[in-house]
């Protein structure tokens, strides 16, 4: 089975940082582009995060370019987002998800495993 667990979520101050851990099984970390989704209540969901399974290159939206970083771990099957300087406005549930083919770009729908998500608030 394909399985994607989040952890590391929480409250934490503005300015802060956190990290979230992607943890897979029965995917193998180089087959798969990992990204990462999040959703504030009554937004749409936002693709915020991407690195590829092949050569590890990564992608990040606008709004959160230089104060997330994704990695990957592919000996614990494990992809990381690094969150920095954090912002009341990054409060959300944060989801990982796995493309089985090659993508760069977080595009919902070519993402068909998904993990339960885990919530991050920011506070002011």
């Amino acid at each position: 089975q394909e399985q994607l667990v989040e952890s590391g979520g929480g409250v934490v101050q503005s300015g802060g940082s956190m990290r979230l851990s992607c943890a897979a099984s029965g995917i193998t970390l180089r087959n798969y582009a990992i990204a990462w989704f999040r959703q504030a209540p009554g937004k749409e969901r936002e693709g915020i995060s991407c690195i590829s399974g092949s050569d590890g290159t990564t992608y990040y939206s606008d709004s959160v370019k230089g104060r997330f970083t994704i990695s990957r771990d592919n000996a614990k099957s494990t992809v990381y987002l690094q969150m920095n300087s954090l912002k009341p406005t990054d409060t959300g549930v944060y989801y990982c998800a796995a493309a089985p083919w090659p993508t760069i770009v977080p595009i919902e729908e070519f993402f068909r495993s998904w993990g339960q998500g885990t919530q991050v608030t920011v506070s002011s």
